[in-house]
C-alpha cells in the first residue's frame, strides 16, 4: 500500500511538472481533427458494402424528421451506390495524416516523460507516427467490436453450431480478455516506440497494463454518466455531441499521458 502511495505522489509531481493536462489537450485537439477525413473514409467506403439503397433512406426517416430526410434522400442513394475511388484514397490519406498528428503529440508528451529531447528527424517522426496510427486504430477496432458486437457473433456461432452453454460463457470472458490483451499489445509498441530513448518491453508494460485498464474504466464510467446525470444536449444544443466527443478524447489523451509517466517512473526506480 505505502509502494501505492509512493507511485502516486510520485506521478502526481510529474504531472505538474509536464504540464500533462496540455499534452492530453493537445492529443484531444488532434484526435477531433481527424473525425472529417474519418467521415469521409467511411461514406467512401459504403458503395462497396451492397447496401439496400431504400434501406438506408428509410434508416435516415427514422432518425430524422420526414421533411428533412425526404430532402436528402437523393444524396443518401448515390452515396451508398456511386463508388468514389478517389474519395477513397483522400479519405485514407486524410485520415492517416490527421491521427498521427495526434500520435506525434502523443510522442512530445512521452519525451517530456522521460526528459528527453526529440534529435530524430521529421520524416522519421513522421512514419513512426502513422505506423503507431495504424496499430491504435486495429486495437480500437478489436477493443470496440468484440465488446460490442461480441454478443452477436457468439449468438450466430452458437445457433449454428449448438455450442455448450460452457463453451458460450468461456467465449464470453474471451472477447473481453482478447479486447484488453490487444489493448496492452499496442499500447505496449507505443510506449516502446514513441520515446526518443529505447527500453525494454518489460519496463513498459506496466504503463501499459495501467492505460488499458483505466481507459476500459473511463470509457465505461464516462458512458455512465452521460447516460445517467448529464444532459448537454438541453443546454448546447446540437454542440453537446462535439463537447462530449472532445471529453472523451480528452480523457483518452490523459490515460495514455498517465500510461507514459508510469513508465517514467518505473524506469528510473528500475534503473536507480
Amino acid at each position: 500500500m505505502s509502494k501505492i502511495l509512493t507511485y502516486g505522489k510520485e506521478l502526481g509531481k510529474e504531472f505538474k511538472k509536464d504540464d500533462a493536462t496540455t499534452l492530453a489537450a493537445a492529443q484531444a485537439y488532434y484526435y477531433l481533427l481527424a473525425i472529417v477525413p474519418m467521415l469521409i473514409l467511411l461514406l467512401s467506403i459504403l458503395p462497396y458494402l451492397s447496401i439496400d439503397p431504400q434501406r438506408a433512406v428509410n434508416f435516415i426517416g427514422n432518425i430524422l424528421p420526414q421533411q428533412v430526410a425526404s430532402t436528402f434522400e437523393d444524396t443518401i442513394i448515390s452515396v451508398v451506390t456511386t463508388p468514389r475511388g478517389g474519395l477513397l484514397t483522400i479519405g485514407i490519406l486524410g485520415t492517416l495524416w490527421s491521427a498521427s498528428n495526434a500520435v506525434n503529440a502523443f510522442i512530445d508528451a512521452s519525451n517530456h516523460a522521460y526528459n528527453v529531447e526529440e534529435t530524430r528527424s521529421f520524416i522519421k517522426v513522421r512514419l513512426l507516427s502513422i505506423a503507431l496510427t495504424i496499430g491504435m486504430i486495429l486495437a480500437l477496432v478489436v477493443a470496440l467490436v468484440l465488446p460490442i458486437f461480441g454478443g452477436v457473433i457468439i449468438d450466430f456461432l452458437n445457433s449454428n453450431l449448438n455450442l455448450p452453454s460452457q463453451t458460450a460463457i468461456v467465449f464470453q470472458v474471451l472477447r473481453w480478455a482478447i479486447s484488453v490483451v490487444v489493448m496492452i499489445a499496442i499500447l505496449a509498441a507505443l510506449y516502446h516506440f514513441a520515446p526518443n530513448k529505447q527500453f525494454p518491453f518489460s519496463q513498459v508494460l506496466p504503463g501499459a497494463v495501467a492505460a488499458a485498464l483505466l481507459w476500459q474504466v473511463i470509457s465505461l464510467g464516462f458512458s455512465f454518466y452521460l447516460s445517467n446525470f448529464a444532459n448537454y444536449s438541453a443546454t448546447y444544443g446540437s454542440l453537446g455531441g462535439v463537447i462530449i466527443l472532445m471529453l472523451w478524447f480528452f480523457l483518452t489523451g490523459l490515460t495514455l499521458v498517465i500510461g507514459a509517466e508510469l513508465n517514467a517512473i518505473y524506469h528510473r526506480r528500475k534503473t536507480g
